[in-house]
């Protein structure tokens, strides 16, 4: 089965927060209303320098998503 890269997600536990899933290596979750980032995979073993720039760029790549969708979401 394949999945897109990122996911929108949210709960009823929370329901003031907005998730985003990467489904991709590496794959996290991104709560939208604190910027608190949960690691799904290992990434311990990964070069730190090549690391910081790659997570960097997949949390604003996450974030440029959600915009997106409610722009979308709003036409």
């Amino acid at each position: 089965m394949s999945f897109p890269k990122f996911l929108i997600a949210d709960n009823t536990d929370s329901p003031e927060t907005i998730f985003i899933v990467h489904a991709e290596f590496p794959a996290f979750i991104l709560n939208l209303e604190n910027d608190e980032v949960k690691w799904l995979d290992d990434i311990s073993d990964e070069s730190e320098g090549d690391l910081t720039k790659t997570l960097e760029s997949l949390i604003t790549e996450a974030e440029n998503f959600y915009q997106r969708e409610v722009d979308r979401y709003n036409l």
